[in-house]
């Protein structure tokens, strides 16, 4: 999985980008979606809302709690995703840094958890 991280330096440099460099980092995101899609390594992927928008959940005792932002102030988080079957970490690597999000702050790349030969 390639994990799109942003935090408050991130923001700031978004916030100095002109209109030409936001339209181009968002067609960079398309050309990456698009190349994986034609590879056929491509899952899903997404953007995410903000944090803003979230809704905690969590179960006490039976009993299911939600609570909506705002949260404590976090530094980071995750602003979208690409979920990608690739054969290799290095493959994976070479697509997460096509991410345009890559030349402003990082780019995480994740192994998905294989459960499949577990028993429960």
């Amino acid at each position: 999985m390639i994990l799109i991280h942003t935090n408050p330096a991130s923001l700031e440099i978004w916030d100095r980008l002109s209109d030409e460099q936001r339209t181009e980092f968002g067609l960079g995101h398309m050309a990456l979606s698009e190349a994986l899609a034609e590879s056929g390594e491509l899952i899903v992927s997404e953007g995410l809302a903000d944090p803003s928008m979230a809704t905690i959940v969590s179960v006490r005792e039976g009993q299911t709690m939600t609570s909506d932002g705002p949260f404590a102030e976090v530094k980071e988080h995750l602003a979208g995703f690409y979920l990608i079957e690739c054969d290799s970490i290095e493959r994976a690597i070479e697509h997460a840094a096509k991410a345009p999000d890559a030349a402003y702050s990082y780019v995480e790349v994740r192994p998905i958890l294989d459960m499949s030969g577990m028993e429960f």
